[in-house]
């Protein structure tokens, strides 16, 4: 008798195949768990539930390949990429561990070409760490509604192909190829404000989501809230509804209407941010001179009579270089104002044009 220890409970190992060295847990509802040790190990058949051992760190290629009969899998923290057609045709994929519904990819950063292909059960995936999605990877899952992807940069062709998704949330995405979503069910999307992120050749990731009606842009509320003009944050918010109308009018070529209006959106942008700078400038220079003023009026005649000698040029203007000191401006141009710039302008359209390694997608399953 060997055993074998999950995050939860030790369980009894008994052989089922000693000569390949398989081996099933029983599981406390009485299902036989096949534990998968990685390399050369070939899985049964009929396999039904599976538990990755902590040894492996790759599902190699074609591991489950036609197993038609596993229904889930549970991976663990250590397992970093599935190659490809590793899960290719598991028609009864459903969920993590034993009557889950749901797979958790935990660890995992890279999600090979056709790695899922198929899985026609498949309902939920949590993709927590991927950071490249392969080639028609979910292409055929009729059964996917839902996948968490908030670590996502690449999504190669046709990954999710014929998916039923409606809707989906990339922050941190930074190119998505042709037909990367041939989704008819896809409604909304959430994705970063970048240049280049669809290919020049093949521009067509969203043309069969005839059902598109929403684009939203990582960061737009705050960007919007922190224009210091009303007039500029009226321009923004039409702007934002914009593409909803544009997607409502226009039945084929989603991408082309999507991709023209994130170019203007990052034009406007770009365009708002060098004339923030240019009015907190402008304002940075009048509150210096008010703060100055206001002590100056005060505090000059004292400072010279203090001194009882005449009134000089010199003695005036180092007057008034002590008052600008002491009112506080230096202080507030020198700490305060550059990091409102910081925070709620270059910060702010840094965040929504470049990946940030801490960003949390408010998507959940």
């Amino acid at each position: 008798m060997r055993f074998w220890q999950s995050e939860e409970v030790d369980y009894a190992l008994l052989p089922l195949h000693t000569n390949n060295n398989h081996f099933v847990i029983m599981a406390a509802d009485g299902n036989n768990v096949f534990v998968y040790l990685g390399g050369e190990q070939v899985v049964p058949a009929d396999v039904s539930h599976v538990v990755v051992d902590g040894s492996v760190s790759i599902i190699p290629r074609l591991a489950f390949f036609g197993r038609t009969n596993l229904v889930s899998v549970k991976f663990h923290d250590g397992v970093d990429a599935i190659e490809e057609g590793a899960f290719d045709g598991c028609t009864s994929l459903t969920g993590l561990g034993v009557g889950q519904g749901c797979v958790d990819l935990r660890g995992v950063k890279a999600i090979q070409r056709r790695a899922f292909r198929n899985c026609t059960s498949l309902a939920s995936v949590k993709c927590q760490k991927v950071e490249i999605i392969g080639e028609e990877a979910f292409s055929g899952c009729h059964s996917l509604t839902r996948i968490l992807l908030k670590s996502v940069r690449t999504i190669e062709r046709l990954a999710f192909n014929e998916c039923k998704l409606k809707r989906v949330s990339i922050p941190q995405v930074e190119r998505i190829e042709g037909y990367a979503f041939c989704c008819n069910s896809l409604q909304f999307i959430t994705i970063p404000l970048r240049d280049n992120m669809f290919p020049l050749c093949g521009s067509n990731q969203f043309d069969y989501c005839t059902d598109l009606r929403s684009v939203e842009i990582v960061g737009e509320k705050k960007f919007v809230s922190s224009l210091l003009k009303e007039s500029w944050r009226n321009t923004m918010n039409c702007e934002i509804e914009r593409i909803h109308c544009d997607l409502w009018k226009c039945h084929v070529h989603k991408t082309w209407a999507v991709q023209r209006w994130s170019e203007s959106f990052i034009s406007k942008v770009k365009q708002y941010r060098d004339e923030n700078s240019r009015v907190l400038n402008e304002l940075t220079t009048l509150l210096e001179l008010a703060a100055w003023k206001a002590k100056l009026d005060d505090k000059e005649g004292c400072l010279l009579e203090k001194e009882g000698v005449r009134t000089t040029r010199g003695r005036r203007k180092r007057a008034r270089k002590e008052i600008c000191v002491t009112s506080g401006a230096s202080i507030v141009i020198k700490n305060v104002l550059p990091c409102l710039v910081a925070s709620d302008w270059d910060g702010i359209v840094k965040g929504m044009t470049q990946s940030s390694e801490s960003a949390q997608s408010s998507s959940s399953i």
